[in-house]
């Protein structure tokens, strides 16, 4: 059974694919990039993804995403979110393992964009997709994180690694990143580039955002949005709410789901904290509505640069973060509070001192939001991307020739 390509719109099905062929960039002067993404529902290079694809269209870049995804309405929320940035996407549908079919379904989308540039994002795209194209295309790909875990896991992430040295460009979005991939790679093909946050992004106000999410006005909420998995450490905010010091007048909010969701809620309950914590599953574009919470908390392991620190810096919600990967250069002190990760007392006194210190949190948050409105603008994002694919495509022509 051959994959299902669709675009978003009319059902498109391509035949036997040719081979990807490279030219000069379109006639805006811009790269046109084809972005590779297997996305789940919610998740940090999701966002990445997304804005970066809104950011280089509204510069005037042809732009198209192929998400890779096992059913018709799977990653859903991902690909409305980038019809309703006016991107176009095309659902590559293959169960499981398929990687010949998806293979093939990837070619022949490149075959009618005929893209300057292949962009891939996270190891599935990076290892079955991205280097079947290369060939006759450069490819790029963006390092959002490595996230530890299983042996299964860390062995995909081996395999990563060593796929990294077939990219024409890799891209750290934080300096430990950038560190740990110099230790496998020359330097010529890698780029420091942290993510950013298109000026433009919709961001609800603190009620209309309490309203699209049902939450009341009377409560102080503390928010937390991700996948919840273990790098993210959601478990950290479930054991911060048992620690005695934490007041019951504080309401936590997971928005987000992951593997160990079903496991933490159970765990929420053993520790009697129904009544003081909410599960509220896979919320689109959650990025908008961070202006519901009085604080936002990230109680990763492990990070890269965070999306949904960025949204919650245009939100200007005072935000409790871990000290791990890109997250202190991120928000330097005076921005936000930082603390150690695996420590549950840390993160209850953080959040206390944001109810105690109201004054001192909201001067945070507006200097978090213009250190954002400075330093990680979406046009020299865009414009970074733009270099670092001219550098890729340098390096492919020598490659090909």
């Amino acid at each position: 059974m051959s994959p299902l390509v669709t675009s978003v719109g009319p059902v498109k099905r391509f035949g036997a694919p040719e081979p990807c062929m490279t030219k000069t960039p379109n006639g805006a002067g811009r790269t046109n990039v084809l972005h590779l993404i297997a996305p789940g529902e919610v998740g940090g290079a999701e966002s990445v993804v997304r804005s970066l694809a809104s950011h280089q269209r509204s510069l005037g870049a042809r732009v198209r995403v192929a998400a890779v995804v096992e059913s018709e309405r799977a990653a859903a929320g991902f690909l409305d979110a980038l019809e309703r940035s006016n991107v176009e996407s095309d659902r590559v549908i293959v169960g499981g393992r398929a990687y010949r079919r998806e293979r093939r379904a990837i070619a022949a989308i490149c075959d009618v964009v005929r893209p300057d540039i292949v962009h891939s994002h996270g190891y599935r795209t990076d290892i079955v997709d991205a280097l079947y194209l290369r060939r006759n295309v450069p490819i790029v790909t963006t390092v959002h994180g490595f996230t530890g875990g299983d042996l299964r896991n860390r062995f995909y992430q081996w395999l990563q690694c060593r796929a990294y040295q077939r990219f024409d460009a890799v891209v750290a979005v934080s300096q430990p990143l950038e560190r740990e991939l110099g230790k496998r790679l020359d330097s010529s093909r890698l780029h420091l580039l942290p993510n950013a946050y298109p000026a433009d992004s919709e961001v609800l106000s603190r009620a209309s955002a309490r309203t699209a999410l049902g939450l009341p006005n009377d409560r102080f909420l503390a928010g937390w949005v991700g996948r919840i998995s273990p790098e993210k450490g959601a478990d950290v905010f479930v054991d911060a709410f048992a620690d005695p010091e934490m007041p019951e007048s504080v309401h936590g909010v997971f928005l987000g789901e992951g593997p160990l969701a079903t496991e933490l809620q159970e765990r929420a309950a053993r520790l009697g904290l129904e009544e003081r914590v909410s599960w509220m599953g896979s919320v689109p574009n959650a990025g908008r509505l961070l202006a519901a919470f009085d604080v936002i908390v990230l109680s990763s392991r492990r990070e890269g640069t965070p999306m949904v620190l960025l949204e919650a810096m245009a939100a200007g919600t005072p935000i409790v973060a871990t000290r791990v990967g890109g997250v202190p250069d991120l928000l330097p002190p005076g921005t936000a509070l930082l603390i150690s990760p695996e420590s549950p007392s840390e993160l209850s006194e953080a959040i206390r001192e944001v109810i105690t210190h109201r004054d001192a949190a909201w001067s945070r948050s507006q200097a978090a939001l213009r250190r954002l409105e400075t330093a990680y603008q979406g046009d020299a994002w865009a414009n970074g991307y733009e270099d670092i694919y001219q550098n890729a495509r340098a390096h492919a022509a020598q490659r090909l020739s």
